[in-house]
């Protein structure tokens, strides 16, 4: 098992500014958990009671919406926080986190880490910080659901992903989402999805290879409209 202190992962996100004795006594009391691609992290109304550090693998957050349908928030990556809300907050989880591939996460519990965050200010203003870009993102998507159209949001969603995770060695995204997770970022029903991912093909902005897609035409997908 890998030491907190030691763990480079630390470097991107908010336990880099944490003290090496601070670490030390974390990483002691952390457990290291394995989860397979679709198992569920923590569920919405989850008493999550400390932090996930993402150590590998990529998850969703999405919340259910009353109709049933998920909406999906964001995806948080290898390096980043999960739960950090429970630090300050006493509330249950309002989102559900699942992995999108095979995961390793180190659990924080609440109690180890809390005093930290009361006493060390350079850790708990970078927790802060954290929130508010959560909150920002959080803004961002109310705004393009009632500002952009689903074939913006989609074209916005490919870019992002090419953007942030890559490509494999044949040139289609390293991120494999379903066109039902596609649907669920941008908030639209997946037929919809299916259809704006075919216009696009037809269009030679993408191509699939399999269930994965391959940006063909990358300038021609930022104009969108």
């Amino acid at each position: 098992m890998s030491k907190c202190e030691q763990c480079i992962i630390k470097q991107f996100n908010s336990l880099k500014s944490l003290t090496k004795d601070e670490l030390v006594r974390i990483s002691g009391c952390k457990t290291t958990k394995i989860i397979k691609k679709g198992e569920v992290i923590f569920d919405e109304g989850d008493m999550i009671n400390g932090v996930y550090c993402i150590k590998d693998g990529i998850c969703k957050l999405s919340k259910l919406s009353k109709n049933g349908k998920d909406q999906i928030v964001k995806i948080v990556v290898k390096g980043d926080l999960l739960g950090q809300r429970s630090l300050v907050t006493e509330e249950s989880s309002n989102l559900q986190a699942v992995a999108l591939n095979d995961m390793e996460v180190c659990f924080i519990p609440k109690s180890e880490i809390v005093n930290d965050l009361q006493n060390n200010s350079k850790f708990s203003f970078d927790v802060l910080k954290s929130m508010a870009i959560d909150l920002k993102e959080a803004d961002d998507i109310i705004v393009n659901m009632a500002q952009k159209s689903v074939r913006q949001r989609l074209a916005e969603t490919l870019i992002y992903i090419n953007d942030s995770f890559g490509t494999n060695p044949d040139g289609t995204l390293s991120v494999l989402l379903s066109r039902e997770d596609f649907a669920n970022i941008v908030g639209t029903a997946t037929e919809s999805a299916i259809r704006v991912l075919s216009q696009f093909k037809k269009e030679g902005l993408i191509s699939t290879i399999g269930k994965f897609i391959k940006i063909e035409d990358l300038q021609a997908l930022k104009r969108v409209e």
